[in-house]
């Protein structure tokens, strides 16, 4: 703990330097993303929303979630445990341009600049519950121009995203010249940034393509915490190169998301494209790149956040590395990961973006699209996760919703200029207290009619919501499963189908296991999993992430890891579990791995002791096959 003099001597450091910026950059830790979801609780309160996101943050993000659920949340993708606060944007996919199907492109990493702009205002800490949403998503045509951002109010229309393509050659440039924005980006001052996708590859070492969102740091009092679409402006120029908010407005923190794709990988099967067009899409249906956006719940500790305002400048090295951090900074051998509350299927080779987002934008037709309402979330499985409680002290959690709250499925729908719309009543259903310790819906309707050349359908909607009981660390509620070790003789994991568990591998974005991917198989176990792959004649197979399988003949790389890697349970057996984040759970014909030592290179083992399936709160471990 830092002493009152040295802190004193900080506070006065960083207030001689106010007439420049200063800043710090949030780096995450973990396996990938906390979850992906079609949910967002700031648009689409309540329900699923219109398009999936990819969400960093605090483990108890959710359809509902608020700044003091947040709060609660017992663990978080910041590398600074006193942020609890939610991060989230569109997720990016691949059209393939040999069969047209989709599917998600692996997210590298994120960072979000704080940045401590210069001003006459006393910059203050985040409310907790402030909500703030940057970006359009709605936009298909260019917003301006010019490719460069725009952050002045007074200078005209913001334009507050970018995308970066660092490349080791500009030539030829990564957005056509002379572009206007109706076939292609437009390229900016930076030949490695401009608005809209680059018709190149980025190739940049440890850089591949990136999302810049700067969010606006003016706070309106007056409209509230979460009215996200009055609340928030970006602050003026007021001279002397210091930014100010207007007379009563709060100045917080400056945010810029930074979001790095793996879209360099993909470059073999988009190879023919370069220089024409762009196979990347946003989960919107954007085929344009325009739409770049985020959003942002604040959980921060606000005294925390407030003491790195005033003393800390840590640039590149990170907010963790700020003194007199009274939270601590998490573990980077640790990760914390939640799954979905809405449960459908997101990732794969997909014939369409979940939600069913039509592409819009270059060659695609069409213009700036509607503000779509949420669309109703999927009848949960019986394998499907419920969303985390607010809190520890919760047992349970239920929402009906009235008439008006209810999402009207007609403005998701694009219609032709001589269809109406003719709202009739809607209805709410109560529901009593569902037992917590399992899990229970409640769902209410929404009936809308649409008349068009005619012809009267009437569309029926429901909004069904999980009501559950969250299992925290230290909960005392539920006993800690006990894990079996199995021995090397691999007499715990029972044959399928000929074929033997061998361990738990690396995958990567190329595949490990390359035979056949994602093959259509409903909700998968290991069974269903191997069972195909044998039917197929394939000597190997793979379940990863939870319902993922994966057929082959040969694993590349050949890369064992610990077994606590792949601890999800399977989406189509909670008695099974199905590999994990880049994790594959193998089996082989026989036990018989390529490449393994003869002597006992795949040894058969099933350890979790240590792996505390807790801290996530999302489902109890179970064992990868349950006698």
């Amino acid at each position: 703990m830092l002493s009152t003099t040295v802190l004193a001597a900080l506070v006065a450091a960083v207030a001689a330097a106010k007439d420049s910026r200063t800043f710090a950059v949030l780096r995450h830790y973990g396996r990938g993303p906390l979850t992906t979801c079609r949910a967002d609780p700031i648009v689409s309160p309540g329900s699923a929303s219109a398009h999936v996101h990819t969400i960093m943050g605090a483990s108890n993000f959710g359809l509902n979630a608020t700044g003091e659920s947040l709060r609660q949340s017992s663990c978080t993708t910041a590398k600074v445990k006193g942020d609890l606060s939610a991060y989230w944007f569109p997720t990016l996919y691949f059209q393939d341009p040999e069969t047209g199907l989709l599917e998600q492109v692996n997210m590298f990493y994120m960072n979000v600049y704080y940045f401590f702009d210069a001003t006459n205002d006393d910059i203050k800490s985040f409310p907790t519950g402030l909500q703030i949403v940057s970006g359009n998503a709605q936009l298909r045509t260019a917003p301006s121009t010019s490719g460069d951002a725009q952050l002045d109010p007074s200078r005209g229309p913001i334009q507050p995203a970018q995308i970066t393509c660092p490349r080791g050659n500009f030539n030829p440039p990564s957005w056509p010249e002379g572009s206007d924005g109706s076939i292609a980006g437009i390229g900016s001052n930076n030949d490695g940034a401009g608005i809209g996708f680059p018709f190149q590859d980025c190739d940049g070492y440890a850089s591949p393509m990136r999302v810049d969102v700067h969010f606006p740091s003016c706070y309106n009092p007056q409209a509230g915490l979460t009215d996200y679409r009055n609340n928030m402006q970006f602050p003026s120029d007021a001279g002397a190169g210091k930014l100010d908010c207007p007379e009563g407005w709060i100045h917080v923190p400056h945010m810029f998301f930074e979001t790095y794709w793996d879209t360099h990988a993909l470059l073999p099967r988009f190879q023919s494209l370069l220089g024409k067009a762009t196979p990347f899409v946003f989960s919107n249906g954007d085929t344009t790149g325009f739409s770049a956006h985020g959003d942002f719940i604040a959980g921060w500790d606000e005294e925390e956040l407030q003491h790195i305002i005033d003393t800390c400048d840590a640039g590149h090295a990170g907010i963790h590395s700020c003194p007199g951090l009274k939270n601590g900074v998490n573990d980077d051998s640790d990760s914390c990961n939640i799954e979905c509350p809405v449960d459908e299927v997101i990732d794969g080779k997909l014939e369409k973006l979940p939600g069913n987002n039509p592409l819009a934008g270059w060659g695609k037709g069409g213009g700036d699209v509607a503000a779509p309402q949420p669309n109703p979330a999927p009848v949960p499985s019986s394998s499907a996760a419920p969303s985390p409680a607010p809190s520890p002290s919760s047992t349970s959690t239920s929402s009906s919703f009235s008439a008006a709250e209810v999402p009207s499925s007609s403005s998701s729908v694009f219609l032709p200029p001589a269809t109406t719309l003719i709202p009739v009543t809607s209805s709410s259903q109560a529901a009593a207290t569902p037992d917590v310790s399992t899990s229970a819906q409640v769902s209410s309707s929404a009936v809308s009619t649409v008349v068009h050349d005619g012809k009267t359908t009437t569309i029926f909607e429901t909004v069904t919501v999980w009501a559950t009981k969250t299992v925290y660390e230290g909960d005392g509620g539920s006993p800690a499963p006990t894990d079996v070790a199995q021995d090397q003789s691999g007499q715990g994991a029972a044959d399928i189908a000929g074929f033997q568990y061998v361990g738990c591998y690396k995958d990567s974005s190329s595949r490990a296991l390359s035979g056949e991917v994602l093959p259509k198989l409903g909700d998968v176990s290991n069974t269903k999993c191997v069972e195909y792959c044998a039917s197929k004649g394939f000597s190997m197979a793979g379940t990863e992430y939870g319902g993922e399988c994966y057929c082959g003949d040969s694993l590349s790389p050949l890369e064992k890891i610990d077994e606590s890697k792949c601890a999800m349970a399977c989406k189509g057996d909670a008695d099974q579990t199905c590999g994990g984040d880049w994790a594959l759970t193998l089996y082989a014909k026989g036990g018989d791995l390529p490449g393994a030592s003869a002597a006992g290179g795949y040894a058969r083992r099933h350890v979790h002791a240590g792996h505390n399936h807790f801290r996530h709160h999302v489902r109890q471990p179970s064992r990868r096959f349950r006698r």
